[in-house]
């Protein structure tokens, strides 16, 4: 995904004078191109990310259209303060990337994990959260966050990301987009837990049980429109993502069956649990760790909806 966002973003300044990267010491080669391109609109704002954001902000509040760029939990986490106060306070137009989101970053240990960045940033007003599932909707989300009013969180995974659309879907911040049909029940996933949703609902496809895959990329605002729609014609929702189960898409799709009265439809969330990972290994050993693979998920949502 990052490669395809580089690519993308130095295109899109290219083409508007008033879009600024600002780096937090890192993909410094991986920018080559975009300041070959606008020599004078690339900052690297060093280890000192909350500064990054707060330049940001007044780079939004001059008339320019700032993207921030770092390891999710520096651009997020270590941010709040800044995001919340300069940027979502203001409802400013900052896109805020954090790349290696989830357990992409596995072996280097829990400070690398990124489980509650979509928690966090929920509660703030004005932000829009976006996922993407693989470079296509990544380079597709990009162009729509410099396009919305306020600030945008997108939400990036490492790199190897393989191409789940066959072509260019029709892409819009709220909007899922359905990725398989399926009449048994609806899996609603969102960002770099595509492969391995696609992956669950083959295996339950061959046990007899037809699943609707959405991508559920936009986590805020929700695509109410397709929930309203799921949870009348489906009996199980489930939710799948490399993120907290506490304030993570399962957290928000409970919340808006709670407050629609949607309750008759069964909900199964899959997420990290409640615990730091503390042992450091691959991305496929810390999801194994928490539950996220293939097997488990296809055995619990089995046994949910037989019972």
């Amino acid at each position: 995904m990052r490669n395809i966002f580089a690519k993308e973003l130095t295109k899109l300044a290219t083409e508007n004078p008033q879009v600024v990267l600002l780096s937090g010491d890192i993909g410094n080669k991986l920018f080559d191109d975009f300041k070959d391109a606008a020599p004078n609109r690339f900052y690297n704002c060093g280890v000192a990310e909350a500064n990054m954001t707060g330049m940001a902000a007044g780079f939004a509040m001059s008339g320019f259209r700032p993207v921030t760029y770092t390891i999710t939990p520096f651009a997020t986490v270590r941010c709040l303060e800044q995001i919340r106060v300069d940027v979502c306070y203001h409802n400013l137009p900052v896109t805020i990337v954090g790349t290696g989101s989830g357990l992409s970053y596995a072996e280097l240990g829990p400070t690398h994990h990124s489980c509650d960045d979509i928690g966090l940033l929920r509660m703030f007003p004005n932000i829009s959260i976006v996922c993407p599932c693989d470079p296509i909707e990544a380079r597709l989300a990009l162009g729509a966050a410099l396009q919305q009013e306020g600030p945008v969180y997108l939400r990036l995974g490492k790199k190897g990301e393989p191409n789940i659309h066959p072509s260019e879907p029709d892409f819009k911040i709220g909007k899922s987009i359905t990725v398989r049909e399926g009449r048994d029940l609806c899996l609603l996933s969102t960002g770099n837990a595509m492969s391995l949703s696609l992956t669950v609902a083959e295996k339950l496809l061959e046990a007899g049980m037809s699943v609707r895959v959405e991508s559920f990329h936009t986590v805020k605002p929700l695509d109410a429109t397709l929930l309203r729609d799921v949870a009348s014609s489906y009996k199980t929702i489930v939710t799948l993502e490399e993120h907290s189960l506490i304030g993570g898409l399962g957290s928000a799709v409970a919340e808006w069956m709670v407050d629609n009265d949607a309750c008759d439809c069964r909900l199964l969330r899959f997420g990290t649990g409640d615990y730091f990972l503390n042992t450091p290994g691959k991305q496929a050993y810390a999801r194994a760790q928490y539950g996220l693979t293939t097997e488990k998920i296809v055995a619990k949502i089995l046994k949910e909806c037989v019972a």
